[in-house]
């Protein structure tokens, strides 16, 4: 293999491992609660449903009839009281209303106190997505030391690489810090 193929290999990597951070991310803001309901924030929940755990998704129809209100419809009627046990055991701090055919969960407001924690919230996942992709940066950059010392790649090519390395992680991580900011945004919007 070319000198410069083992060194695009080892960037492709990169960019794919990088890319996976920023994806996991954003699916972690997705639970995030802004002030509207949205049919994400439950997507985490498990059931146990005759002593197996389930996504909730595969036991009922989740809609967002309204801005502020969930309304998840179990497809057996055997599975209203373990839905309902699983989301008040959650952490989206609401609790369940049950009517025998629909389970509703009306979102109150949110107040600014608890915007403010939801943003530090945010800042946080976004600053764990930053640490992965330095360390998948540090990872590679080892790798194609290792490629250099066993002289599968050039000086040039290790230095070509490391450079085009640092301009590949300062991508993925303004993309982190984007998702990030557009979150904050939302939860701030009244």
């Amino acid at each position: 293999m070319a000198d410069d193929e083992l060194a695009a290999l080892a960037l492709d990597d990169a960019k794919e491992r990088m890319g996976k951070a920023v994806e996991a991310l954003d699916g972690e803001l997705t639970t995030i609660r802004t002030g509207r309901a949205h049919t994400a924030l439950v997507d985490g929940i498990h059931v146990d449903y005759y002593g197996t755990d389930m996504a909730l998704n595969q036991l009922a129809t989740i809609n967002a009839p309204e801005a502020r209100m969930l309304v998840i419809q179990p497809w057996d009627k055997n599975a209203f009281d373990p839905i309902t046990k699983a989301l008040q055991q959650s952490d989206i701090g609401v609790n369940p209303q049950s009517d025998g055919v629909v389970i509703r969960l009306v979102l109150p407001e949110l107040t600014e106190e608890r915007r403010r924690d939801l943003v530090k919230l945010v800042g946080q996942k976004v600053e764990s997505a930053r640490v992965a992709v330095r360390n998948v940066r540090r990872d590679v950059q080892n790798d194609l030391r290792k490629l250099k010392a066993d002289k599968d790649i050039t000086d040039d090519e290790e230095h070509r690489a490391h450079d085009e390395l640092d301009s590949i992680a300062h991508e993925f991580v303004e993309r982190a810090d984007g998702v990030g900011s557009a979150k904050e945004r939302e939860l701030m919007e009244v």
